[in-house]
């Protein structure tokens, strides 16, 4: 068995310092449709999802609540998302309109040739093995409060059982 190499360095600001050069590569491509990377993400996930109640939405996306709704100002600013009624008067639900599902086409478009050309700098195969080991982290670090004692030992076992298969 292959002993892991001690990890050397910070962890986040090696993710951040990666994470903000995949952000500058999806923007160049996105900024084309009017659109930011931020703005297409969330838009894709109400066409996806909506109409959703804007705490369920935030909880999929993994982001808290005040920073959702700053961010879905500027899209129904534009009319590509509105916020309605939700089943009593208390809830919203949030929905893409017409122009934002097509402004969502119209980014899907960019968003691909953004990530064709990750695809091609970095190797399919490294892609593919960081798409992996990235669910295997987040999988591993979520920390949903609702989630009982039992589901976090199931999922640390999980987290254990993955790091033993691929060392």
């Amino acid at each position: 068995m292959k002993n892991a190499a001690k990890p050397q360095g910070c962890t986040n600001l090696k993710l951040r310092q990666l994470t903000r050069m995949v952000t500058r590569h999806y923007d160049y491509h996105v900024s084309e449709t009017g659109l930011k990377n931020t703005q297409y993400a969330l838009l894709s996930h109400v066409v996806r999802l909506g109409p959703i109640r804007p705490g369920e939405l935030a909880k999929r996306m993994h982001m808290d609540a005040s920073t959702l709704t700053r961010n879905m100002q500027p899209l129904v600013a534009h009319g590509w998302l509105q916020i309605g009624a939700g089943s009593d008067a208390r809830s919203r639900l949030v929905e893409a309109t017409e122009a934002g599902r097509a402004k969502q086409t119209e980014g899907q478009r960019a968003w691909k040739a953004a990530q064709l050309a990750l695809n091609e700098r970095l190797g399919i195969a490294r892609v593919a093995a960081l798409h992996e080991l990235l669910d295997a982290c987040i999988e591993c670090l979520d920390d949903d409060p609702q989630s009982s004692a039992e589901d976090n030992a199931e999922s640390v076992d999980s987290c254990n059982r993955s790091r033993r298969s691929r060392r």
